[in-house]
Formats: C-alpha cells, sequence, structure tokens
C-alpha cells in the first residue's frame, strides 16, 4: 500500500514539474516597459496584456513546435493581426511578427521577476 502511494506521489510530482516547466509561461516586460501574461489557454498558450493602455486585452496566441512558438500576434494600437513566433532563451523571450515573409519586426521581452 506504501509502495502504491510512494508511486502515486512520484507521478503526480513528475507531472507538475513538466506542466511547470514550459519555458514561455510567465509574466514578461515588454520593450516600453509594460506587463504582459503568457499562460496555457486550451492546447494553445495566449498572450494577454496585463498593463498599460490595453491591460486586460488578448493579444496572441501560439502553439509550441519544435523549436519555438508560432501562432498570431494582434497589435493592440491598430487592431492589426501578424503571423507570430517566440523563442525563448532562458528570461529572454524573442518575439517576431511578419506582416509577409520579408516585412517583419522583432521585439525582446524579459522575464518579469
Amino acid at each position: 500500500m506504501v509502495l502504491k502511494i510512494m508511486i502515486a506521489a512520484g507521478f503526480t510530482v513528475i507531472s507538475g514539474v513538466a506542466l511547470a516547466a514550459e519555458p514561455v509561461v510567465g509574466t514578461w516586460k515588454t520593450e516600453t516597459g509594460e506587463i504582459s501574461v503568457i499562460d496555457r489557454c486550451g492546447a494553445s498558450y495566449c498572450i494577454v496584456a496585463k498593463s498599460g493602455q490595453y491591460a486586460g486585452q488578448k493579444i496572441g496566441s501560439f502553439t509550441k513546435s519544435a523549436e519555438a512558438y508560432t501562432g498570431r500576434i494582434t497589435d493592440p494600437r491598430n487592431k492589426a493581426t501578424y503571423s507570430g513566433k517566440l523563442t525563448v532563451e532562458g528570461d529572454s523571450l524573442k518575439l517576431k511578427g511578419c506582416a509577409t515573409d520579408v516585412l517583419c519586426k522583432t521585439q525582446t521581452w524579459t522575464r518579469d521577476k
């Protein structure tokens, strides 16, 4: 009986670590100093502005691919939506939004601790 409880507890810890280990999830400071949060929303990861003029607005939705997260990002100033890519390196997130294959802009966000 004790062995079954220990095994169940072990699986619970392992599954919790796997969920928490997703590097994109967290609170991020944008280049303009505003705060956005990236968290799970169904099978995707959503970006929600948490401070500034657009606080509370969902501004992106991404799914995990091999080396990055791909999806759509919306500029809340003009409501234009672009294809996007997120890559995380430590406490740095690169957000790339593209109107076409050659018209892209990249921002670097930092993890807000």
